[in-house]
C-alpha cells in the first residue's frame, strides 16, 4: 500500500496527458521528443505531480537535470517556463507536500 506522500508525488496518467499537450510533447529545454515525467521540485523533496511541478524532457536533459549537470541553469529555466505558463498564481511553495495541510489538485 502507498503513502499519502507516494501517492501525491506520483504523476498520474491525467497529469501526464495534460503536461504532454501544454508541451507539446517536446522537451521543453532542448525541443526534442520527450516525456512529461520530470518534476520542477523533486520527489525525494516531496514535488507533487500536479501540472504545475511537472514538464517536458527528452532523456538527456531529464538526465542533466536529475543528476546535477546544469541543475541550477535548468532549474531556472523551468522555474520561467511554468512561470510564463501559469503567471501569477504558479507558487513553488504550494507544489510541495505538506502532511499537516493536505494538497486539493485544483484543474
Amino acid at each position: 500500500m502507498k503513502s499519502k506522500r507516494t501517492k501525491l508525488t506520483d504523476i498520474p496518467e491525467e497529469v501526464k496527458q495534460i503536461v504532454y499537450k501544454r508541451d507539446h510533447g517536446r522537451c521543453i529545454a532542448c525541443g526534442e521528443l520527450g516525456l512529461p515525467n520530470a518534476h520542477f521540485i523533486r520527489r525525494s523533496q516531496g514535488g507533487l505531480g500536479v501540472p504545475e511541478n511537472v514538464v517536458t524532457l527528452c532523456p538527456k536533459c531529464h538526465h542533466d537535470y536529475d543528476n546535477g549537470f546544469y541543475r541550477d541553469e535548468m532549474e531556472n529555466y523551468i522555474r520561467q517556463y511554468l512561470k510564463s505558463i501559469y503567471g501569477a498564481s504558479w507558487n513553488e511553495t504550494k507544489l510541495v507536500y505538506n502532511k499537516w495541510n493536505g494538497f486539493k489538485f485544483n484543474k
